[in-house]
């Protein structure tokens, strides 16, 4: 039963963020190992849409690390252990708690000891920013601990950039890019060396935009219409001021229409924006809205048109609104 909700589930948040995004491009596909014991390591720059993505956009079913904050209602611990979520204790936490943690490796230990595979957010926190930050080291203590208690075990470690065009934006776009897997297949002695492999591979993944000159050359590259999604030409563009791709510039009219054949469902996000404190969860929140109303939203507008007297009107507005749901594109950044 667990397999089956974790399936549905999987379905539906494909189909959704399909519908939420623009484009979802994946590089590097090939480089996911078959039948090895896998610690995904990403960076973190979109809330719950970065663990959303990976889940639904692979075929590898992970495991998710999370901040054990979020753990403490037991209904809301139950649903995520459900969806194979587990806690991570952090110093901020309270250092009474850091013990838990071991509790939470171990359950990992039994995912890969079965070539399961573990998604770490080694940043060890979000942010907007299009730079990768220092990774914390909890992802080689999960590594060397599997291969101490389960000597047998081949782990790899795969790193995978997650890149926006438009963070807090609906039809933008997502690219997912896997670099090549490494072996770990050094001392647990070795493990600041394998910290600094994985942060390399990383960086040389994740989009970044120097930092001394961060807000000047981000503007830059939008003025300019370089696909924020692309290292190579990102980087390209602020060496030499080259676009050989330019994204071409939506129109606004689309992302307009969209919104007022969907206005009771921008109506709740205008009432739930005051709120969200944190910037990086906007997107996380219009993405939860559409996944849970916009079914409610359609089925309503097909009674309506089947069932009374608006009924062509009905049937028009649904139309009209899975138009522009479709052709919603938004500008980057």
């Amino acid at each position: 039963m667990t397999y089956l909700i974790n399936e549905f589930l999987r379905f539906l948040v494909k189909i959704t963020l399909k519908g939420y995004l623009k484009k979802i491009i994946i590089d590097g596909a090939e480089n996911i190992p078959k039948n090895a014991p896998i610690l995904l390591v990403a960076n973190h720059q979109n809330a719950l849409i970065d663990p959303m993505l990976l889940g639904s956009h692979t075929a590898l079913k992970p495991y998710y690390l999370t901040r054990a904050s979020v753990f403490k209602k037991s209904f809301i611990a139950k649903f995520l252990n459900l969806i194979q979520m587990l806690p991570v204790y952090r110093v901020r936490d309270g250092f009474s708690t850091i013990q838990q943690n071991q509790g939470t490796f171990d359950q990992t230990y039994e995912v890969l000891r079965k070539n399961g595979t573990v998604i770490i957010f080694a940043e060890g926190s979000h942010s907007l920013i299009r730079n990768l930050r220092p990774l914390s080291k909890g992802f080689t203590r999960m590594a060397f601990g599997l291969k101490e208690k389960y000597p047998e075990t081949q782990p790899v470690i795969l790193p995978v950039a997650l890149d926006y065009s438009a963070h807090k934006k609906s039809g933008g776009i997502a690219r997912i890019t896997f670099g090549k897997a490494i072996p770990v297949d050094m001392p647990a002695s070795k493990s600041g060396l394998l910290t600094k492999s994985v942060e390399q591979a990383l960086k040389e993944l994740v989009v970044e935009i120097p930092l001394a000159t961060y807000e000047q050359d981000l503007a830059n590259l939008i003025e300019n219409d370089v696909d924020l999604t692309c290292r190579a030409e990102v980087k390209l563009f602020l060496e030499t001021g080259e676009v050989p791709n330019p994204i071409a510039e939506p129109s606004g009219l689309k992302n307009k229409l969209m919104k007022i054949f969907h206005f009771p469902l921008y109506w709740v996000w205008l009432w739930k924006k005051p709120s969200v404190k944190d910037p990086v969860f906007s997107s996380t929140w219009k993405f939860m809205i559409g996944f849970v109303l916009v079914p409610f939203y359609y089925f309503f507008l097909l009674w309506l048109a089947m069932d009374t007297s608006l009924g062509s009107w009905a049937l028009a507005f649904l139309v009209m609104a899975w138009i522009t749901l479709i052709g919603n594109k938004n500008p980057q950044e």
